[in-house]
């Protein structure tokens, strides 16, 4: 049954439907367990195997004290922001955090009142739902392919490229000495030697990479963890670097965004922005919101 005939077939089951009992199957249909289950496959049970055994090796904002620049520059930000990791976190955890009071969702406008704000929460790595979004529904069949993820912190991309993917390499650039070891701890743990390595590296010392990679990936990776002038040498070395022809750049946010408040000008002729449809369900997890914004782009 294709997707017209499932939907034809569903609005005749929703039309016998009590009037009365309609929103309450509406509601369960968007919220319920049983269709996440019924959804579920051995892949994202996996990934959430390695996510419960990264949280168990973490504090639970994810940070290691030695991230001085990181936890800087969230202090610096204009709105009192938490960093809440998207791989090990998805929003029921959020919730049993909050009522455990180990999370807030909001902070005081005035110490002791009751005047309060919702506070930001920032992830640097995917969501489970993001990565099957990517390596499904964004990238095409990458079989034969070598991919990069750029500042691989956790390894949640180089997972996802593992379960979800025919990549015959996934290699993730680290600079952090810690977080190269507890990628490779669970890549040994779990057995995924075969198809993925994790370098502990600046990818601005990785020319030959760069040259003979067929997808990089891209998420928030140097914002929060580099000086502007260090950000923008590093996109110039990429932008000098990952020129092979029909290569795909896997970013978020958008190369725009990303290079506008640095004052950093596109090459010309570079790269070509190709659609992204982020029109889909993968579970109830799954913010829309930040399906788009993930960009795709083509070395041209």
């Amino acid at each position: 049954m294709n997707f017209s005939e499932a939907k034809s077939e569903m609005m005749q089951l929703l039309g016998r439907v009590d009037p009365s009992e309609l929103p309450r199957l509406i509601n369960w249909i968007q919220g319920s367990d049983e269709i996440d289950e019924l959804l579920s496959d051995n892949r994202r049970t996996l990934l959430k195997s390695i996510a419960d055994d990264l949280r168990a090796r973490l504090p639970p904002d994810a940070m290691f004290p030695s991230e001085t620049t990181v936890h800087s520059k969230m202090q610096r930000l204009g709105h009192p922001t938490h960093h809440v990791d998207s791989f090990l976190y998805d929003e029921d955890q959020v919730d049993s955090l909050c009522e455990a009071g180990t999370l807030s969702r909001s902070f005081c406008l005035n110490c002791g009142s009751c005047r309060t704000a919702p506070l930001d929460f920032i992830s640097h790595s995917f969501s489970i739902s993001e990565l099957q979004f990517i390596f499904q529904k964004v990238l095409p069949d990458l079989n034969g392919c070598v991919l990069v993820d750029v500042g691989s912190r956790l390894g949640a991309v180089l997972y996802g490229g593992y379960v979800f993917s025919s990549a015959s390499q996934l290699i993730g650039l680290e600079i952090s000495e810690e977080f190269v070891k507890l990628q490779k701890d669970i890549v040994e743990k779990y057995q995924l030697t075969d198809r993925i390595k994790v370098l502990h590296t600046d990818v601005c010392l990785q020319q030959a990479l760069l040259h003979n990679t067929d997808v990089l990936i891209m998420n928030n990776v140097f914002e929060f963890f580099m000086e502007p002038a260090e950000q923008a040498s590093a996109w110039s070395f990429i932008m000098q670097n990952f020129r092979k022809r029909g290569s795909l750049l896997v970013t978020v946010p958008g190369l725009h965004e990303s290079l506008r408040t640095l004052q950093v000008v596109l090459q010309p002729g570079w790269v070509e922005e190709l659609p992204v449809d982020s029109e889909v369900y993968l579970d109830r997890h799954t913010d829309p919101d930040s399906l788009t914004q993930i960009h795709l782009y083509r070395v041209l």
